[in-house]
């Protein structure tokens, strides 16, 4: 398939929710709350859902992706968001969101093919990291011997991506956009790992030096973790800025009742928990 047909090519289809636990709404802890609502909403291209008092919700055709919550105390120390991922429907929404960023100057921080997807890199004004991407289709990503999944980080030719654009004047993210997944700053992928897989139940992806990523339903990743920058940092503080919480939503009552469960048995209950880092983790369903 060319890159043109595959850009005109709006596929139901989502790869990312289709699992039987997929990331939800991811909740930042802020200083300056109309500032970064107005951010989400005019540079990203959410819509504000909610605002009132202390608190925003942000997101697509009423589905909230970002919420965002006033009283941040301290900076973000080193464990917490790396990013988190938004999931645009098709290469075109890409292509058109990535237009509509060279035009009003939103500085990107990178831009990847990453062989299951390509992705552009951002941060927001008080310094969370984003990653807006499309995804492959199942099909066509690369496989290992034995059947894993391959994932590079390769460069993404941005002049032809927005050759895929449609054109027109840009109206915010597409319906079907969701939050594909979030990727974490960790002291030690090991214990990232013995916390996501082993009690939560996420299955090991793939590994980077440094890196871990792991899934439910087979997909590349709805949780990433690194030690990049946070080797051996230790739990984070409350009232920190940066990331409060994000949601893990359950496709049925089967899938909400075994991760709840595991949930109350990593020592939470059975309907939230933290990571060793104190990052929050709740569940929907």
């Amino acid at each position: 398939m060319s890159a043109t047909t595959e850009a005109l090519s709006q596929s139901a289809h989502n790869e990312a929710l289709d699992a039987p636990v997929h990331i939800g709404a991811v909740s930042l802890r802020v200083r300056d709350l109309a500032g970064l609502t107005a951010f989400y909403r005019d540079a990203i291209g959410l819509s504000v859902i909610d605002q009132a008092g202390g608190h925003a919700v942000l997101g697509v055709a009423g589905e909230p992706l970002v919420k965002l919550e006033a009283g941040a105390q301290h900076p973000s120390s080193a464990a917490g968001l790396f990013h988190m991922a938004i999931l645009l429907p098709s290469r075109r929404d890409l292509g058109n969101w990535l237009r509509h960023a060279a035009e009003t100057r939103i500085g990107l921080e990178g831009a990847s093919n990453h062989l299951v997807s390509e992705a552009l890199y951002l941060s927001d004004p008080e310094g969370n990291g984003i990653e807006i991407y499309r995804d492959r289709s199942r099909p066509e990503w690369p496989r290992l011997d034995g059947g894993r999944i391959a994932m590079a980080t390769e460069r993404l030719d941005l002049d032809a991506l927005l050759r895929d654009a449609d054109g027109r004047a840009y109206s915010g993210m597409p319906e079907s956009t969701v939050m594909g997944h979030v990727h974490l700053r960790v002291g030690d992928v090991g214990q990232a790992e013995g916390f996501y897989r082993d009690a939560l139940g996420f299955e090991m992806m793939v590994h980077y030096p440094g890196a871990s990523f792991m899934a439910t339903g087979g997909y590349h990743h709805h949780i990433a973790t690194n030690t990049w920058h946070s080797r051996g940092a230790g739990p984070r503080r409350d009232n920190e800025a940066g990331l409060a919480s994000f949601e893990l939503v359950a496709r049925d009552a089967e899938a909400h009742a075994a991760l709840s469960r595991r949930m109350a048995a990593s020592g939470g209950d059975t309907a939230s928990t933290v990571d060793p880092w104190g990052n929050r983790i709740t569940l929907r369903g």
